[in-house]
């Protein structure tokens, strides 16, 4: 048995881009930051802070709900499977890349945080079941959508 499992918590570092096909399917691809603080070890030694970039691929209704409502700078919590996928560019050459594909998405952005965002928290959604309305009590919490909601975006 294996388990192909990335937890992922970081900055959206641009605005989404995000493809529509003839078929009805979507595809939207940005770039996450996740970083490791600075600090000092017992000896004095001090280890500078580290950002890791990371490819994020968001399908179908995904993708609709990124294009909508994730825009660079928002903080978001994802769930998501590694991919690795190799190319020949312009020389010939193999190149690889590793993407995340999202399983389970939730933004932490509280609204009006971000200047380029719309709506970004007004929700929240248990892990399996239908989408329900938000209630005024449900305000302050993250927004969470489970890939396999119903079709109606719950916004």
């Amino acid at each position: 048995m294996s388990v192909n499992k990335v937890i992922l918590l970081g900055n959206v570092g641009q605005d989404p881009r995000v493809k529509y096909f003839d078929a009805g399917s979507a595809v939207a691809t940005f770039s996450l930051a996740t970083t490791d603080r600075a600090y000092t070890l017992s000896n004095g030694t001090q280890v500078p802070e580290r950002t890791e970039w990371h490819n994020i691929v968001a399908s179908n209704r995904w993708a609709e709900i990124v294009d909508k409502y994730v825009h660079k700078g928002d903080k978001l919590y994802l769930e998501g499977k590694i991919r690795t996928r190799s190319y020949s560019d312009q020389s010939g050459a193999m190149r690889y890349i590793t993407e995340i594909y999202v399983d389970y998405m939730e933004m932490l952005t509280p609204k009006g945080a971000n200047p380029g965002a719309g709506v970004t928290s007004s929700m929240q959604q248990p892990v399996a079941g239908p989408v329900q309305q938000p209630q005024q009590s449900q305000q302050s919490q993250a927004q969470s959508i489970q890939d396999n909601s119903a079709d109606d975006l719950p916004f």
